[in-house]
């Protein structure tokens, strides 16, 4: 039964970061979210399970562009949105 939905994308912080590696990962399986990614500042990557297709999780980088794999079209530049959010 899949009831969440399609894409969820998680900011972490040091106080939430087990419970969005670990235990949310879990939960959203479990509800058919196809894809979840972990946007990390600290470590400035982010880290996309595809989970519509069981793969390996992929780790990117805020220099990386990353591309939604549930839809055709989507893709988020990191560097720009770390332009952006910094004000630089």
């Amino acid at each position: 039964m899949s009831w969440g939905p399609d894409w969820i994308i998680e900011i972490v912080s040091p106080t939430s970061k087990r419970m969005d590696y670990y235990t949310k990962l879990s939960i959203y399986r479990a509800a058919g979210v196809r894809e979840y990614w972990i946007v990390d500042p600290m470590r400035e990557s982010i880290t996309v399970y595809d989970m519509e297709h069981d793969a390996a999780p992929v780790i990117y980088h805020f220099t990386d562009k990353v591309k939604a794999s549930i839809y055709d079209d989507l893709e988020i530049d990191f560097a720009e949105v770390k332009r952006l959010v910094s004000g630089k």
